[in-house]
């Protein structure tokens, strides 16, 4: 089931990016990146219905994760309108990461809608390069529907490796 759950995200990545392509073959990309939020904030209320129990079972282990004194910083890259906010323990400090500056205000409804968690701060940056988050920070990263659409996987993989604590 987890590849059905893989392809069909991969699936949903790629349609959902083919219009960027388009828009960028006729220069139309900055438009594009104004309504790609839009679309995705209207769009997640209808996939998490569908996916609930995938997306529960998912992220049913993340808080053990937490610290010792219980506190759990998790990092969203590709983190959009907030569609996994509502699977995070309770508790969670959250920090987002997304390259689109626009999905912040989506962003911000879905933390309004999500008083169980805490929102750190969101940073507009691409997945490859997250200078902005120190080394060794994060006790979690999420990246769902985002390697499918990054120029390159292994220098993501790098950064989330970078950032991710070690736990002994």
């Amino acid at each position: 089931m987890t590849s059905w759950l893989l392809k069909t995200c991969r699936l949903l990545c790629l349609c959902f990016t083919l219009p960027l392509r388009l828009l960028d073959m006729f220069g139309l990309r900055a438009a594009y990146k104004r309504l790609f939020p839009r679309l995705m904030y209207n769009r997640t209320f209808r996939y998490n219905d569908l996916m609930h129990s995938e997306k529960r079972q998912l992220f049913r282990n993340v808080n053990t994760f937490a610290n010792s004194d219980g506190t759990l910083r998790l990092l969203e890259i590709g983190c959009g309108s907030g569609a996994n906010f509502q699977f995070y323990p309770y508790g969670c400090t959250v920090l987002c990461a997304d390259p689109n500056p626009h999905f912040e205000t989506y962003l911000r409804r879905s933390m309004d809608a999500n008083k169980h968690l805490t929102y750190e701060a969101f940073l507009v940056l691409p997945a490859e390069d997250m200078r902005e988050v120190e080394d060794a920070s994060v006790d979690v990263v999420v990246c769902t529907s985002v390697l499918c659409s990054v120029p390159d996987v292994m220098k993501v993989l790098q950064e989330v490796r970078r950032v991710l604590k070690t736990k002994s």
